[in-house]
């Protein structure tokens, strides 16, 4: 026999507690029912609003995913996960780089939309919560996720909990000078960690070398018909899997500035784990291998420290829809979660754990 809430068909069967996730990224933007379990039982996918547009069609295209996926699954509460500077009450974006938010009361304005609990996060602190919680952090507390795609974002998780900072903006990693008076980022300044390990510096690189028309690098022009303007950090991968020496040294290079920039971290944070995800970390040891040994290299106290060991992310493109669901979920008042229907991650107070 069905059950009924409004405007929802559910059956009887369909797991309590559940939440939907949405992540926005600068080209899509991804949506799934999660359970109390991480589980994604239902996904939806489209392409991310022009920049251009107003905040009210991000807005459209937000609830339009909610009411979809809410017609099918009966949920308790939405996130979303948005690339961008999230204030510390999860409620406004401040700026979100890939889209016409300033400022944005994108919280509220949802809430009263739909008509149910959102949370908006940062999606770098959702993805990191996935981790964590379900992916390659399951068993530690205190770790650092470092997300490389086109730039470079972070999360911190300090006790088993999101370090926001005080404004809520904490984790922008990539944007620490490394390299002063560096290459220009976009950020404005000058030397930031981004623009030597990241899948930026690595299509910067690759784009240099053909124009140089290199001869190491003839496998990379052939690819490209000798148009530099073609070369992507995928390409770069897929011949640095297929053994060309030229990209493999591409990848060495910014796995070595990923592990200096990791040794400042670890002096800061001193993590249990550090998490490596976004694109670029689907190179696996081609990246991460360099990583370790430059880390190792630049860590402060080396030999006489324990060292936090660096693993790659393993929830892909899933983590921030599983990760800004459980937040949602976890925000609810506990009267309305049920003891079963708490967050995915509750560790003991560090003092209870022998630590």
């Amino acid at each position: 026999m069905a059950a009924h809430t409004t405007g929802t068909t559910v059956t009887a069967r369909q797991p309590r507690g559940l939440a939907i996730g949405i992540d926005i990224g600068g080209t899509k933007v991804a949506a799934g029912v999660v359970t109390p379990t991480g589980r994604v039982l239902a996904r939806r996918r489209t392409e991310t609003p022009d920049k251009s547009k107003s905040p009210k069609v991000v807005e459209d295209t937000i609830a339009g995913l909610v009411e979809e996926l809410r017609a099918e699954y009966a949920v308790s509460a939405v996130g979303v996960a948005a690339a961008g500077f999230v204030d510390e009450r999860r409620a406004n974006v401040l700026f979100a780089p890939h889209l016409a938010w300033r400022r944005e009361p994108l919280r509220d304005a949802l809430r009263t939309r739909l008509g149910l609990p959102v949370v908006v996060e940062n999606d770098a602190n959702a993805s990191a919560w996935a981790e964590v919680c379900v992916g390659a952090g399951r068993n530690t507390c205190d770790a650092v996720v470092v997300n490389l795609g086109t730039g470079i974002g972070g999360a911190v998780v300090i006790d088993g909990r999101l370090y926001r900072g005080r404004h809520g903006i904490a984790g922008e990693f990539g944007h620490m000078t490394v390299v002063p008076n560096g290459h220009r980022c976009e950020c404005g300044n000058r030397g930031c960690w981004e623009q030597y390990a990241s899948g930026h510096s690595v299509t910067r690189e690759a784009r240099e070398l053909v124009a140089a028309d290199s001869p190491v690098a003839r496998p990379l022009i052939q690819a490209v018909g000798g148009d530099a303007s073609l070369i992507t950090g995928t390409l770069v991968s897929e011949l640095a899997a297929k053994g060309d020496r030229a990209c493999i040294e591409l990848l060495e290079d910014a796995g070595t500035w990923l592990g200096v920039g990791l040794a400042n971290l670890a002096a800061a944070f001193d993590p249990e784990l550090f998490i490596i995800g976004g694109g670029v970390s689907e190179c696996g040891d081609l990246l991460l291998e360099p990583a370790r040994r430059s880390f190792r290299r630049a860590l402060t106290g080396r030999g006489y420290r324990p060292e936090a060991r660096v693993a790659a992310a393993e929830l892909g493109n899933e983590a921030g829809v599983i990760g800004v669901a459980d937040l949602a979920r976890d925000a609810l008042p506990r009267r309305r979660q049920g003891r079963r229907q708490r967050g995915l991650r509750h560790c003991a107070p560090r003092e209870r754990r022998g630590r």
